[in-house]
């Protein structure tokens, strides 16, 4: 969260990342292309069409001459819906190479969905192509599903089989579900650290994780592999530069993904993921970069960036890029107990007033046309909590969404890259929660690298006021390193803002459970992730009953 002063211009000036030329050249993005200097003109001038998967014309390789472990980087399976499941994994032999490992040709990808782990009562089977235009990236939706049910699933190509992995479809839209339990995980920086958590998340008993953003960083990892401190191996040089190409984002999501505990998590639990800003690059803004680069340059890396980020998560067809977009939000039901409509708050977004780091609010800021979501996403929202039928209505989201002063006196300032910085697109959303009469409304965001709970108020200079609902913000997984349970702001921030109810500084994840008569954050904690193995524990747990929002410790 590195502090940069930008200002964006008044309109799109020609040339500009929002004209339609510049749009059009980086969706015709090459894989391989390098993106600065005059490498980003030949790309705009020369970029080669990429056909969708499905309609590739690479020529087929012979599975059975792959002679290294495909399934490196695991399997994962996303989105659950009631009557089919995602499922997800990446051919790459060797994951710290650029095409991992394997020629431009498709290869022949069998997968099975069984009732059991065993896979002696086969649900589903059926096969599909590993494209190398998608890096060898599978994702299959498997339809006619049962509403509710456990299953397990692998891959197969020519010898070899992946590990298995286990998922749960969504509970029928009429079913009444008694409870839900899912948690939330955000920011893993592998250089900060072990994915200690991960190993922790993947043994808890889970209908859905919820990643808020973060899923890498783009900034350099040294051959130790940063705060890991490898002593018995090295990482490729490579890694040891910002990702700015396609190919720099795939190696690293190739690096990530060799991580055992974050494949043991993606395989014990359905994923359902949303970016913030790091998968891209820190604290830009819509086509805003942070650093002054032609807008050119930029959009070509937000499209490298995109790509990379689909073809490395279990999303769904209707989330595949096009160039440098990418519609990430979207809405998920599990029954009538729940709905969740996850955020995308990067890529439509004003630029961050006075700079996007902590600032005096002022006139800029607080301009009543600013906006976080863009408004095609704003609407979408707010019409779909109209049409609610559910008990508890979820944000997933990335970025802190209660007011939260620095300091409890005058001449306070805000994180501009917040919704702090974006009051007036705040008050929309949450007048909204207001006019669809929603009694139960709960934010989930990460970002931050520290635990919070807040009430959402009604008023934020009046403790007294209405209390409107919860948000639950997710620590770390590693961004940050080891942490301590008491920042050294700790009491000067409970002070300054009196609907937080909890403030906590380690790393982990938060899990919740959501049922007929409340709901329940628990926090949970790693103490070290400098060293792996750490035991997990419960820093603090709450409770916000239904129909009465407001959290109290349990």
């Amino acid at each position: 969260m590195t502090p940069v002063l930008r200002h964006a211009p008044a309109g799109p000036p020609p040339g500009s990342a929002h004209s339609p030329e510049l749009r059009a050249a980086a969706a015709h993005l090459g894989r391989r292309r390098l993106l600065t200097g005059t490498a980003a003109a030949a790309a705009l001038a020369f970029a080669v069409n990429l056909p969708r998967a499905g309609v590739a014309s690479a020529a087929e390789l012979d599975a059975r001459k792959i002679a290294e472990d495909p399934f490196t980087l695991g399997v994962a399976s996303g989105d659950p819906s009631p009557d089919s499941a995602l499922l997800w994994t990446r051919l790459a032999p060797r994951p710290y190479e650029a095409d991992g490992g394997l020629p431009a040709n498709r290869v022949s990808v069998r997968w099975e969905l069984a009732h059991d782990a065993a896979f002696s009562r086969i649900a589903k089977r059926g096969e599909t192509d590993a494209h190398p235009e998608f890096n060898h990236s599978v994702h299959v939706e498997v339809p006619g599903l049962e509403s509710g049910r456990v299953y397990y699933y692998r891959f197969r190509t020519g010898s070899w089989i992946s590990a298995v992995g286990r998922t749960r479809t969504a509970p029928a839209a009429s079913a009444r579900t008694s409870a839900l339990t899912f948690a939330a995980v955000s920011c893993q920086a592998y250089h900060d650290g072990y994915f200690t958590a991960y190993k922790h998340l993947a043994a808890e008993d889970l209908d859905a994780v919820f990643h808020l953003g973060d899923y890498l960083y783009e900034y350099a990892v040294n051959s130790a592999g940063g705060a890991r401190n490898y002593q018995d191996r090295e990482l490729p040089a490579h890694f040891n530069r910002e990702t700015v190409t396609l190919d720099d984002y795939r190696m690293r999501y190739g690096l990530y993904k060799s991580d055992p505990d974050l494949r043991a998590a993606h395989a014990a639990h359905p994923f359902v993921v949303t970016w913030d800003d790091h998968e891209t690059e820190n604290n830009y803004a819509g086509d805003v970069p942070e650093n002054d680069v032609p807008p050119q340059e930029f959009l070509l890396r937000r499209a490298s960036a995109y790509r990379a980020y689909w073809e490395n998560q279990p999303l769904r067809a209707p989330q595949r890029p096009d160039g440098p977009d990418m519609r990430l939000y979207r809405r998920l039901h599990f029954g009538r107990l729940a709905q969740f409509d996850i955020l995308d708050t990067r890529q439509y977004r004003d630029d961050q007033a006075y700079g996007d780091g902590w600032q005096l609010p002022g006139p800029e800021s607080e301009d009543p046309g600013r906006t976080m979501t863009g408004p095609n996403q704003e609407r979408w929202l707010l019409d779909g909590w109209k049409k609610s039928k559910a008990t508890w209505n979820v944000v997933p989201q990335q970025v802190t969404f209660a007011r939260r002063r620095n300091l409890p006196t005058a001449g306070y300032k805000l994180s501009m890259d917040s919704w702090d910085g974006y009051p007036a697109s705040r008050q929309r959303l949450l007048n909204g929660v207001e006019a669809a009469g929603l009694k139960n409304f709960m934010v989930l965001t990460g970002d931050v690298h520290t635990a919070y709970a807040y009430d959402l108020k009604k008023d934020w200079d009046n403790p007294g006021s209405r209390t409107l609902g919860t948000e639950i913000v997710a620590t770390s997984v590693s961004s940050g390193k080891d942490g301590t349970d008491r920042p050294s702001n700790w009491a000067t921030f409970m002070e300054a803002n009196p609907h937080m109810r909890f403030y906590n500084g380690r790393r982990g994840y938060v899990t919740v459970t959501l049922g007929e008569r409340q709901a329940r954050a628990d926090f949970k904690t790693v103490k070290v992730i400098t060293t792996p193995g750490a035991p997990v524990t419960t820093a603090a747990s709450f409770v916000t009953e239904v129909g009465n929002p407001g959290l109290r410790p349990v």
